[in-house]
Order: structure tokens, then sequence, then C-alpha cells
């Protein structure tokens, strides 16, 4: 029998026994599509798309740079499910700062 852990507080869960919740997460880079003006139609895009292989070809990392891409996935137990879903961000566990009174 497969035996799972809450990656939030690692309690012990067992398969097709106890609830248990998965959150994938994705983050990517954002891309905002500029608008296209007419001198963009005016470019010469073969020449470009030339020079970039060329330079990959040389060995140019930088030539054409993908945007980072990262998935998580998470088991969570009930209560932590709970938890994610009223403070995804964690946000107010990031707000509960206590200070002694000196």
């Amino acid at each position: 029998m497969m035996h799972f852990s809450c990656d939030q507080c690692g309690k012990e869960m067992r398969a097709n026994c106890d609830p248990r919740y998965v959150i994938k997460i994705e983050v990517r880079a954002a891309h905002d599509p500029t608008e296209l003006t007419d001198d963009d139609f005016d470019d010469d895009h073969m020449e470009m798309l030339s020079e970039l292989l060329r330079d990959m070809n040389e060995g140019e990392e930088s030539a054409l740079l993908l945007p980072p891409r990262q998935e998580f996935r998470y088991d969570l137990c009930p209560d932590c499910y709970e938890k994610f879903l009223r403070d995804p961000l964690s946000r107010e566990q990031a707000q509960k700062l206590y200070f002694s009174e000196n």
C-alpha cells in the first residue's frame, strides 16, 4: 500500500484510505503581446530570423531566451488543504509577527 505525507504538516496519509488533495502550481513569465504598428511590417523578419539562427549555431545562448517555467506538485491533508484555500499566498501568516514588550 502506498503512503503519502502532507507536504505542509508532515501528517501520514494512506492511499485510498485517507483523503488527500493534490495542489499543482505552474509558474511562468507573463507575456503581454505588443500592438503591431506599421513599422513592424517594414522590418525584414527573415533577416532577423537568419541572424538568430546564426547566433545559435555559434553557441550564443542569449540569442533566443525562453521564459522560465516551473511546475510544483504538493500533497495536502484536509486541514492543510482548507488553510491553503483560505490563504493560498500565506499572506495571513506573513502578517502575524509577535514581538516581545521590551
